[in-house]
């Protein structure tokens, strides 16, 4: 009974320690807003910069998992590259070690005077005050965190002094002095440090476990020293769980994270236990004080981080080779490695490569249009993942050739020259949009799916040929915008009124519908978003084209979204106009239409 006492009043000083940590990191990022995450990606353009950053913030967050999680976003985003990564993880490995100095604060104790004013006890009743008042009373936001913060920061400090006193009375345990000595096998101990923090999922609350052991006074170098080498990589795992979705980049920085620890580990081990065969260390048998085991692991990480750090760029070629890239994603990153900064000073050049980095993003989004559309008809979870995959590379393509073609603004430029980058800039903004819209239209075939969502066969049949007019424009728009084929372009601004058209005319028909009773109002509703979908493609289709038209022009106006401004009184309008009415004209008694196209025609 005596034992389940103690068991139980450790895992609740744990629980304290995990929940107080907690609430004083999240009070941290909630006063400092989104500065840490601006210096996170703004701050690491070194190496060295990197890992005084992640040093820094997962100091005052006081979680390296957090701090690699939040990294992790950035890289699977694409605002920061792998090797900015690497430099904040091991800034953070060095970090997370703060924690344990500051729960040195709770052993601090006295019976009497200045001492017993400074005790563990009265500096977290203090806070603790102090952190409930300003929760309490204070108005502002930044207020109430900071009270968080001090709360966060008693809780921790009470967990720490119940977890101490829970193991005080082991210290007379034969059983307990066995178990430690058997951690003095390094194999046994690094397991121990691995398995505890993989439960615990934090670093810092092993460290603060073994400092609360340490007051029984039998907690040695040689027990307490394998299990901090196996806390690092125990510490990993909730980063590899958050990967889970990420990109290979995105995982790529999670492994990073494993293989930090991983090396220090078996650097520290392979060293430090083969020169003892040696030289047989006479400091083992040292008994082991919290202020000890804190310093301790502070100079294993610090001393790893300087070990591993001229390796920065063969840890990203080892992540790079663990996690491979297939054929098609080094095809995306060799249009990104177009964008050749060197080249801005040639705007020629500089200009060429855009269009070239563009080509493969107009290839992409037809693509992914098609594919988006598909699904209305054919759901496939794997090709709405995809889509979202693709959806998440256009918006990369529109980010990364924004910030190229802005700087090339700043350099200087013959007329010609800035109406194209002009016109490159309007493109890929319209781009971006039809990459939205296609998104869209792939959730609500997901929505669809899920809710196992019909319409009639003349709503099927109608929206098929609207499906079949948009595939024909998406398919146009990005072919003329590859061939510079201007005569082309001159077919997209007649067929997007004739889609406009189509889609007015459909949601009278599908009103009709459902004032007679075919049709549910909730079908109606995913019926005319989708509709609104294909008319916002055919409208910035047209826009993109009307500004290649116009892109000789001396005042050429590159903002063309509204499908009223688009040239109608020309003889080619008119030709076309016809054409494409007559050709996606509804009839009522037709053949019933299933629109696809196969995912690899280009």
């Amino acid at each position: 009974m005596e034992i389940f006492s103690m068991v139980l009043s450790l895992l609740s000083g744990v629980a304290l320690f995990l929940f107080g940590m907690s609430l004083m990191g999240d009070g941290l990022k909630q006063v400092a807003g989104n500065k840490l995450e601006a210096f996170l990606y703004k701050m690491t353009n070194t190496p060295l910069k990197g890992v005084a950053l992640g040093t820094g913030v997962t100091s005052v967050i006081q979680s390296s998992s957090a701090t690699t999680v939040m990294v992790i976003g950035f890289v699977n985003s694409g605002m920061m590259k792998l090797k900015q990564a690497i430099g904040i993880i091991m800034g953070a490995n060095i970090g997370t070690s703060i924690t344990g100095w500051i729960l040195c604060l709770s052993y601090i104790d006295g019976s009497n005077g200045i001492a017993k004013i400074l005790s563990s006890a009265t500096i977290a009743a203090v806070v603790a005050v102090i952190g409930t008042i300003m929760r309490m009373i204070c108005k502002r936001t930044t207020h109430k965190n900071i009270g968080n913060i001090m709360l966060g920061f008693a809780i921790l400090m009470t967990g720490m002094q119940t977890m101490s006193g829970a193991v005080t009375p082991l210290r007379e345990s034969k059983v307990f002095i066995d178990m430690l000595t058997m951690f003095s096998n390094p194999i046994a101990g690094i397991l121990v440090g691995i398995a505890f923090t993989a439960v615990l999922q934090s670093a810092s609350a092993t460290v603060g476990v073994l400092q609360a052991l340490s007051v029984t006074g039998i907690l040695t170098f040689s027990s307490a020293f394998p299990i901090i080498l196996g806390i690092g990589v125990g510490a990993s795992c909730p980063v590899l769980v958050s990967a889970i979705g990420a990109n290979k980049n995105g995982k790529r920085t999670a492994l990073v994270y494993l293989l930090n620890d991983t090396f220090g580990m078996l650097i520290w081990s392979i060293g430090f236990y083969t020169i003892n065969a040696f030289v047989h260390f006479d400091f083992l048998d040292n008994i082991m004080s919290p202020v000890s085991i804190a310093l301790l692991n502070t100079v294993f990480r610090l001393v790893t981080v300087c070990i591993l750090f001229p390796f920065i760029n063969k840890l990203e070629k080892l992540v790079c080779w663990l996690v491979k890239d297939s054929a098609e994603e080094l095809e995306d990153e060799a249009d990104f490695d177009l964008l050749e900064e060197r080249l801005l000073a040639y705007p020629a050049l500089a200009i060429g490569q855009c269009h070239r980095a563009m080509s493969g993003m107009a290839k992409k989004l037809r693509k992914n249009v098609n594919r988006a559309m598909n699904l209305l008809n054919e759901y496939q979870q794997s090709k709405f993942d995809k889509v979202q995959k693709k959806e998440d590379l256009i918006d990369k393509y529109e980010s990364r050739l924004g910030d190229y073609l802005i700087k090339l603004t700043k350099h200087e430029m013959n007329t010609a020259q800035t109406r194209q980058v002009s016109l490159y800039l309007h493109t890929i903004n319209d781009f971006e949009r039809i990459g939205d819209h296609a998104s869209y239209i792939a959730y609500m075939s997901s929505d669809m799916h899920e809710n196992k969502t019909q319409f009639s066969e003349d709503a099927w049949d109608e929206l098929n040929v609207v499906m079949e007019a948009v595939r024909e424009e998406i398919n146009l728009t990005c072919k003329a915008f590859l061939e510079n084929d201007k005569e082309m372009a001159q077919r997209v601004a007649p067929l997007g009124m004739v889609i406009t058209t189509l889609c007015d005319e459909l949601k009278m028909r599908h009103v009709e519908r459902m004032s007679s009773g075919g049709c549910g109002l909730e079908e109606g509703t995913v019926f005319t978003d989708i509709l609104n979908s294909f008319n916002r493609i055919a409208a910035h289709c047209a826009s993109a084209m009307v500004a290649l038209m116009n892109s000789d022009k001396e005042n050429m106006d590159t903002h063309i979204h509204d499908s009223k401004v688009y040239p109608s009184d020309s003889t080619e309008y008119k030709t076309y106009l016809n054409e494409y009415n007559q050709k996606y004209e509804i009839k009522k008694d037709g053949e019933h239409m299933r629109s696809m196209e196969p995912e690899e025609v280009e």
